[in-house]
């Protein structure tokens, strides 16, 4: 029996996670909620489930395979690549592409379909179930100790991941939402 598309997508990521060194974390932590995410928001608003699935899966795996700087064009290159040896319709690859061309909210704001939203919508949306992940982030890859700025670079981001999702997904994540602000938010006191 031959696996569908999606699987093959997923086992491709998943291969490709295990190749760097936080890869699987990376994998369990993001692309796994990332996923999730873009699927009830596909289901809620009535698109193709495979599309936005396949999408959710390849967004950030350029940043896996190269770097994280311009991860959403060399994510487009592998993802086309890939779904070219799979067979998969050109008109689908486009799609797909635009997506994860599109999904990073830091430099992208406006979309062109509602594929594109959903996918940045999820990758924003992910960032509330793990938000231990940023904290390590921040400590170990810009070396943050002081226990204030840790605090305001959790706030900042928060309340960004927040102000770019829309209200269905605002939804989803508003109890996260709430607790990071009680835990995070008094830095002005």
């Amino acid at each position: 029996m031959e696996i569908n598309i999606v699987e093959k997508v997923r086992n491709f990521v998943e291969e490709e996670c295990k190749k760097h060194a936080l890869g699987m974390e990376i994998y369990m932590n993001h692309f796994i909620p990332v996923v999730n995410y873009s699927k009830k928001l596909a289901n809620q608003n009535n698109l193709d489930l495979e599309l936005i699935e396949i999408a959710a899966w390849f967004h950030d795996i350029g940043s896996i395979i190269y770097r994280r700087e311009d991860h959403h064009i060399t994510g487009a290159e592998i993802a086309e690549k890939k779904l070219i040896e799979f067979n998969y319709p050109e008109n689908k690859i486009q799609l797909i592409k635009n997506c994860i061309l599109n999904h990073r909210g830091s430099i992208n704001n406006s979309f062109n379909s509602e594929e594109e939203r959903i996918i940045a919508e999820a990758d924003c949306l992910a960032f509330f179930d793990n938000l231990e992940g940023y904290i390590l982030w921040i400590i170990e890859g810009d070396g943050l100790r002081d226990q204030r700025k840790i605090k305001e670079s959790v706030m900042k981001k928060t309340q960004n991941k927040w102000n770019q999702i829309s209200s269905e997904g605002k939804i989803l994540v508003k109890d996260k939402y709430e607790a990071v602000k009680l835990l995070f938010g008094d830095i002005g006191k």
